[in-house]
């Protein structure tokens, strides 16, 4: 196949395309960030056309509900408050009655939130206060212009409306126009190009918009044309935040950890695009997209979570004067104008306005809210934690075997060797080339036989070939997305022509899980895994490489439902993995789209990065975005996906990697061959050593996911995650926290020996690992274990996680200031539900004080045995014992003492992981 690079630079932005040249397709695309831009910032602060209608009102135990009216239209909206538990408000404005009903978000939320009581306290002629509840927490609706004020105490946390920017561009039919008005501030998001609309005065007194401006129901550029039955149908809300100046969240952008100030520039963008080689520090949109922003300051931390699946914008401003209330408002706060404020503007092209506010306190219960309402991580199996091997394309059969006995020869650990679309025959998903791979049950045998899996691609673009079972079925069952004139949608992709299942429908996801089934998707195994790519979806000749926003899914434009896309996909896999087990095992299904929710269903990864020392260090925050909104699985290509690494580069990528939640090294077709051991000897043994570290630490990050999973707490996390008070974290991105125990600080320069690591927490003790100063070689890494923490590691390092399962551990404890120190210890099965099911695990709390050492049980009502026991235990930060003693058995251990390091170390104890036992130093 002849590959070309088509570089198209629209409204600032350089997107590349990769597509088959001889297809000959007619690419046409181009961002509409500028148009959208400037259309938007027409709409001025202060000058909000909507009132209240305080006689509305309605009051239940759980929801209050009332009018807003357009003073310029007089179109009325539906406000909804509802209060939920967990210190949640959640504020939802529809029409009050639409031509036909506007899309709500279905799927996302893991069912109906938890309602609290709600009651009005206090009324008068332009406002009313609603507790509530807790901690002297009250909304204020101020009725002209429409405003809501949470207050808590005498502080206000956050108001939306305050600018007057909420807009709701209401559903309508073609009329005539009778007689013009001043154009109004009401504006429209377009996917393409925007026509303003202006009022005109009907004869029946009525007020209706102009119909007869172009653009209102059709929009077109170059060969695509976007019919819009309804006319534009935008919403946008504003929202201030007193005090703050730190925002994160809304992945996914090659960006900064904390969001920038976007007054001047492009809004941050949420579209799922396929994105060729993406631009650096850009809030051009990229695979996937999260509407959750996180704020933070010493005070308190709160999130924003604006559920809306279409086409989505969000404009940050930033000032340091704070601004007063205003009316009745004054008798219950007041703002100091010196105060910090931070403004965010939510924009969508269609759908109604349903936002949850989280309002914290603290950065665990902002996670712990979200979880609530959108799941928490899937619990992987062990082995997804391990490294995985993968490029585009490892060839055939013999190429994979010989790739796996490379592994052994260099004693180089890991779990999965990946296969990308080239395995499959013609692109025809779900089959397997008969020249490449005639024999994959034997190929996965032979990889099971060394207790190893892998990964095969399976994308959701299928290929239109009357010969190819799984295009037969989809079309026999009417199950492809459908063009405006309700034939079914096609596009370029991969295979050539391809038609794109509707995976909106439930009834397309339940036959797509079937298909997973071992009887269906022939040579599979049990050890075989998959993997959804371009599954945004990416369309080669679609407008911005995407499906057309007119295309149908039932009743609903893609528009509305765009970036749902890629969860639905990554739903139905996983879903057919579990099936295919009959509810046993548990999936491992990576994704590149994904939207809130995703992580219920499995990993992410940041797509197509190069091999630059840039996208090297932008792994870092745009990983620890996606860990703030509740996708904790996730990791960056080692090595980077295009062009090929220095040696330096790739071992430190490899240094890197090996501390961050999803490990995968990854390659495009036309770079050349990277295997680990490719780079001479010395980059061998520094890549090996950084894996067998990996290994070394999956008890802890096994321990990590099983807390994300039950908690919702992110794996891998910023250190103000932490350190809540500690100014100085704020905007630290180049060194973050597995756990709340161990700080990384990866290499990622070219050239350095050595890195400034700022180390948190007012006295508390970091111990490194590996260095014991900041000046590095080549060879170390800046990995520091928090004074006070205990951490389990399994130091017998073999071929793959699953040869360890029943090896021993060893304790690593760190001291704190007190002389003490905490841990956990999780063990199950490594890779089924009887985690959940039969409660088969165990957890156990391991805590040194006073000398003592002890394990005690964190589940009494688990049921788990394991053949792991406890093989050594070093101890940094105390000092020599007189003798050391197993109390369940009577027994002096063995110890040496380094006083030079301070490093304690316990030899065979001999216990088992999951006793209760006690080790006493005198």
């Amino acid at each position: 196949d002849c590959l070309i690079t088509v570089v198209c630079g629209c409204g600032g932005n350089t997107i590349f395309l990769f597509f088959l040249s001889i297809l000959g397709i007619n690419i046409s695309f181009c961002s509409t960030e500028d148009l959208i831009t400037e259309r938007q910032r027409e709409l001025k602060p202060g000058q909000s056309p909507y009132r209240a209608l305080l006689d509305t009102l309605e009051l239940s135990n759980s929801r209050l509900s009332l009018q807003l009216i357009n003073d310029n239209n007089k179109v009325r909206l539906l406000l909804e408050l509802y209060r939920l538990q967990g210190n949640m408000t959640r504020v939802k404005i529809n029409e009050l009655k639409p031509l036909k009903p506007r899309y709500e978000v279905p799927d996302v939320l893991l069912s109906d939130p938890i309602t609290e009581a709600l009651s009005v306290v206090a009324q008068d002629e332009n406002s009313l206060v609603v507790s509530l509840g807790g901690k002297d927490q009250r909304l204020i609706l101020s009725a002209q212009p429409f405003r809501l004020d949470i207050v808590e105490g005498s502080q206000v946390v956050m108001s939306l409306n305050s600018r007057g920017l909420l807009a709701f561009e209401h559903l309508r039919t073609p009329g005539p126009v009778i007689s013009t008005k001043s154009p109004s501030p009401a504006f429209r998001l377009s996917g393409f190009h925007y026509t303003e609309p202006y009022f005109t005065d009907n004869e029946d007194g009525q007020i209706k918009e102009d119909d007869d401006k172009p653009g209102m129901w059709e929009e077109t550029f170059k060969s695509h044309t976007d019919s819009k039955p309804n006319g534009p149908t935008s919403i946008s809300l504003d929202f201030s935040l007193p005090g703050v100046e730190h925002v994160y969240g809304i992945p996914e952008h090659a960006d900064t950890l904390k969001l920038k100030n976007t007054d001047g520039s492009d809004p941050y963008r949420l579209y799922n695009l396929d994105v060729f080689q993406y631009e650096l520090h850009n809030p051009m949109a990229l695979y996937g997209a999260v509407p959750v922003l996180i704020s933070h300051s010493t005070d308190r931390t709160m999130g924003i979570f604006w559920l809306n699946a279409a086409e989505t914008w969000v404009d940050i401003s930033s000032n340091t004067a704070g601004k007063t209330m205003f009316g009745k408002i004054l008798d219950f706060v007041q703002v100091s104008s010196e105060a910090p404020q931070t403004d965010v503007r939510w924009m969508s092209e269609s759908g109604i306005i349903d936002v949850f506010i989280m309002l914290g306190p603290k950065p665990a219960d902002v996670f712990t809210q979200y979880a609530s309402l959108t799941g928490t991580q899937s619990f992987p199996p062990l082995s997804a934690l391990a490294y995985h091997q993968c490029r585009w394309n490892y060839n055939d059969q013999e190429d994979v075997k010989t790739v796996d006995q490379g592994f052994d020869e260099h004693d180089i650990p890991y779990d999965f060797i990946w296969l990308d679309i080239e395995h499959a025959d013609g692109k025809r998903y779900f089959t397997w080339d008969p020249s490449k791979f005639p024999q994959p049950k034997e190929m996965l045998q032979g990889l099971m036989d060394k207790r190893r899996k892998l990964v095969a691609i399976v994308d959701p673009h299928i290929k239109v070939d009357s010969g190819y079972k799984i295009h037969n079925e989809i079309r026999s069952k009417n199950f492809y997305v459908k063009n405006k004139d309700g034939g079914d949608y096609e596009g370029w992709c991969w295979p050539g022509n391809a038609g794109y299942p509707d995976f909106t429908n439930p009834e397309m996801r339940t036959w797509w899980a079937s298909q997973f089934a071992y009887d269906q998707y022939e040579g599979s195994m049990e050890n075989q895994y998959i993997w959804n790519d371009m599954n945004e979806p990416s369309v080669f000749n679609g407008p911005e490489v995407t499906m057309h926003k007119d295309a149908l899914h039932g009743v609903w434009e893609h528009r509305d439902v765009h970036n749902l896309y890629g969860l639905y996909v990554q739903k139905a896999t996983a879903d057919g993995l579990i099936q295919r087990s009959e509810g046993v095992q548990r999936p491992f299904v990576l994704t590149r789209a994904f939207f809130a929710g995703s992580q219920r269903y499995g990993a992410v990864w940041t797509g197509d990065n190069a091999a630059e020392w840039g996208h090297l260090k932008i792994s870092i925050p745009m990983c620890l975005s996606l860990g703030l909104v509740g996708i904790s699985f996730c990791g960056a290509d080692v090595g980077g996906f295009f062009k090929h690494p220095s040696a330096e580069l790739l071992v430190r990528w490899y240094q890197a990697g090996a501390y961050q939640p999803f490990f995968r090294a990854h390659a495009h077709i036309d770079t050349p061959r990277r295997e680990p051991w490719l780079f001479g000897p010395e980059n061998t043994a520094l890549i090996r050593e950084a894996i067998r570290q990996r290994y070394a630490l999956l008890p802890y990050w096994y321990q990590l996911f099983y807390n994300a999973h039950r908690t919702g707490q992110p794996v891998m996390r910023p250190l103000w995650v932490e350190y809540p008070d500690d100014f100085a974290t704020f905007s630290i991105e180049d060194e973050y926290l597995i756990g709340k125990d161990l700080l990384v600080h990866p290499v990622t320069d070219e050239g350095a020996t050595g890195v400034t690591a700022y180390l948190p927490g007012k006295g508390e003790v970091m111990f490194s690992i590996k260095s014991q100063t900041l000046s590095l070689g080549f060879s170390c890494r800046s990995v520091f274990q928090r004074g006070g923490s205990i951490i389990c590691r399994k130091d017998r390092v073999r071929r793959s996680s699953s040869c360890m399962e029943n090896d021993p551990y060893t304790l690593y404890v760190a001291l704190g200031s007190q002389g003490s120190a905490e841990g956990e210890l999780y063990i199950d099965d490594f890779h089924t539900f009887s985690f959940e099911e039969a409660k088969q695990f165990v957890h156990r709390r391991l805590s040194f004080s006073a000398n003592t050492l002890s394990s005690r049980n964190l589940a009494p009502d688990s049921q788990f045995s394991t053949a792991s026991w406890i093989e050594k235990i070093v101890i940094f930060g105390g000092s020599q014992p007189s003798s050391a003693t197993l109390k369940s058995a009577e027994s002096a251990l063995e110890f040496e003492f380094d006083s030079t390091l301070a490093v304690l170390t316990l030899r065979k104890p001999g216990v088992n992981a999951a006793a209760d036992w006690t080790i006493v130093l005198r």
